[in-house]
């Protein structure tokens, strides 16, 4: 068993888990993908004009594995 960091990612209102099985060994590369993922390039000036179905939230979760249970990809 480890400690591991799971990156959930969450999108519209109310939200809605679309993510939740990527799983990190270090807290720096999952939270570098979190930023990442939430990212939105657009000619709006502010988040009112995103709908909301469209709006995103990323964040990394610690979590106690067994590391050697079929399915799960863990990421270094």
């Amino acid at each position: 068993m480890i400690h591991v960091f799971l990156l959930i990612v969450v999108m519209g209102d109310p939200g809605r888990t679309i993510s939740n099985d990527m799983y990190f060994r270090n807290i720096n590369d999952c939270n570098y993908f979190a930023s990442q993922i939430v990212k939105r390039y657009g000619n709006f000036d502010n988040l009112d004009y995103v709908p909301k179905e469209h709006r995103a939230l990323a964040y990394c979760k610690p979590v106690y594995i067994n590391e050697s249970t079929q399915g799960i990809k863990l990421y270094d």
